[in-house]
């Protein structure tokens, strides 16, 4: 027979919630932590939230939150020292057409490829072909329009990737068209 995990006190909760994401292969749900651990929601809601403030304490580690979803994850500022351990350097650059149909779809999604296309001014064919393999976009969904074409978003790779939390954490979208028709021809808001 089994032992339930609770039945071995010497560890905190945190301790034991710290242990289940650590090997995780992604993101955990809360309710899917309280169901391994046999306590309640709001019990794991706490734990998450102490450790939290400890990670949130000068420590390499912290949690990414991805609606009731949890991950432990590096900081981002450790992304340098850790792609040189592992040799990644050369190959998480992202090139200037990537970043743009990225930002595209991180605002815009779900979004079609003739949408990207229609931003950018350029095909994006091969650029998001190389998103799609990285992992930072996935396929959603197919548009009910003509051609049901496919509907693309972003992953929690990309949000690993660059650091965020969630999309919340993006910076807010300012259309540059609308910024300058606000604008007199000195770059000064009218007023």
């Amino acid at each position: 027979m089994v032992e339930k995990l609770s039945s071995y006190p010497q560890f905190s909760l945190e301790s034991k919630i710290e242990a289940l994401l650590f090997v995780a292969p992604g993101s955990a749900s809360i309710n899917q932590l309280a169901e391994v651990l046999d306590v309640n929601a709001s019990k794991i809601r706490l734990g998450l939230k102490n450790l939290q403030e400890m990670y949130d304490q000068d420590r390499g580690l912290r949690l990414m939150w991805n609606f009731d979803r949890v991950e432990l994850t590096t900081r981002p500022e450790m992304a340098e020292i850790i792609e040189r351990f592992l040799g990644l350097e050369s190959t998480t650059k992202l090139t200037r057409a990537a970043l743009e149909t990225l930002a595209i779809v991180a605002y815009k999604q779900p979004v079609t490829r003739p949408v990207v296309d229609a931003v950018r001014g350029v095909n994006s064919d091969g650029v998001i072909k190389s998103l799609l393999n990285k992992g930072l976009i996935c396929e959603l969904d197919r548009a009910s329009t003509p051609g049901r074409p496919i509907l693309f978003g972003i992953t929690d790779e990309f949000l690993l990737h660059f650091g965020l939390k969630s999309l919340e954490d993006l910076p807010p979208y300012t259309d540059e068209t609308t910024k300058a028709d606000s604008t007199n021809e000195k770059g000064f808001l009218k007023g």
